[in-house]
């Protein structure tokens, strides 16, 4: 069955918290109830056109996530965009479904203006750096946090 990427809907809650809370899982990581719905209202708002997602559809089903924001940078006049999440279910990886999801995310920076687009994973996610690492430039930054 073929996949559609498309916007994230508001009666794509339930799935969409699904699928996120499944990436989540994956990072070992939680967010309280308030982050979840603000999350999911900001993707939706004209409030909060910086902040954006896509889902991949399977016939009905969503079958993995994006989000992305956009946020101006001091090396470029122009907003570059950072992919922030994306999650594939395991049933679906292997068919194309990340990267479907991540062209979805350069075609819509291309469309608004913000080429520019980056990205962060964990260096033990091996099986998706090897779609990153065909898709895109793999930098030598490391990130450091304020916990």
């Amino acid at each position: 069955m073929s996949i559609t990427i498309r916007p994230i809907r508001s009666e794509d809650e339930a799935q969409w918290r699904a699928l996120w809370t499944a990436y989540l899982e994956f990072y070992e990581a939680t967010v309280p109830e308030e982050v979840y719905q603000t999350t999911f209202q900001r993707l939706l708002s004209a409030d909060h056109p910086d902040q954006n997602g896509f889902l991949a559809v399977q016939g009905d089903t969503p079958v993995g996530l994006v989000h992305y924001i956009y946020h101006a940078h001091n090396w470029r006049v122009d907003q570059v965009c950072y992919l922030q999440d994306l999650y594939a279910d395991p049933a679906v990886r292997g068919t194309g479904v990340g990267r479907k999801l991540i062209e979805a995310v350069y075609a819509q920076a291309d469309a608004d203006g913000r080429p520019s687009v980056y990205w962060m994973t964990q260096d033990f996610n091996h099986t998706a750096r090897q779609l990153y690492d065909r898709i895109a430039t793999l930098t030598p930054f490391i990130k450091y946090a304020r916990s």
